[in-house]
């Protein structure tokens, strides 16, 4: 069996390629029937020193090894990164750690020690969508596909007045038949009023207009 390095870092926004090397990861270590023990989902915005530690003295169950992950390491508090910094050089023999970094400056200082120190693992970057992205999700008719964009852009932190700009922006643009723009442009004036006024919540507005915008069989963008 090859032996597996102590400390891994994960680097990039690929989150199926990270599954699927976490899960080659697992199938290493575990017996089928043993990860339900012996693996640790943490998040480092919220984590504490203590907790980190705590679980870093777990003993393995059935294996020579427990995997502790740490998603979002960038958000880690201070305290913490100096603790993983001083861990590395002188791993747990029962962990295998993994630090999830999705969003990052090769600058940053915790970054630059850290990746000295352990295996890393690179990923690609994702492309981040954009409302042309939506437009034209919404031009295949693919609404499963859109709303999952749309909501990427929320999350992004994206307005939704500046979505809605953007689709208005990309209908007033596209040659369509009148009569065929006339509908589209009534379909975002009604989602406008139903967020101003309070109607709708702005992403059940912006999810009610994507659907309805998928209905048509004309292009959009």
């Amino acid at each position: 069996m090859v032996k597996s390095p102590a400390v891994y870092l994960f680097l990039g926004q690929d989150s199926l390629s990270k599954d699927i090397k976490l899960k080659s990861i697992k199938q290493q270590l575990f017996k089928s029937g043993m990860e339900q023990f012996n693996l640790d989902i943490l998040y480092g915005k919220e984590l504490s020193l203590k907790d980190l530690q705590e679980r870093l003295l777990f003993i393995p169950v059935g294996s020579d090894k427990r995997i502790v992950v740490i998603k979002n390491a960038h958000s880690l508090k201070k305290d913490l990164q100096e603790f993983i910094i001083q861990y590395t050089k002188k791993p747990a023999s029962g962990v295998v750690l993994i630090l999830d970094i999705s969003r990052y400056d090769l600058r940053d200082q915790f970054l630059n020690r850290i990746m000295r120190l352990v295996q890393v693992v690179r990923f690609k970057d994702n492309v981040q969508p954009d409302t042309f992205v939506l437009a034209r999700q919404i031009s295949l008719r693919k609404p499963d596909y859109a709303l999952k964009t749309l909501n990427q852009l929320l999350n992004n932190g994206e307005k939704p007045e500046w979505i809605l700009g953007g689709l208005r922006y990309v209908t007033e643009k596209d040659v369509v038949h009148p009569l065929e723009k006339k509908k589209r442009l009534k379909l975002l004036l009604s989602c406008d009023i139903d967020i101003k006024t309070g109607k709708l919540k702005p992403v059940f507005a912006l999810e009610k207009l994507v659907v309805s915008l998928c209905g048509f069989t004309q292009p959009l963008g």
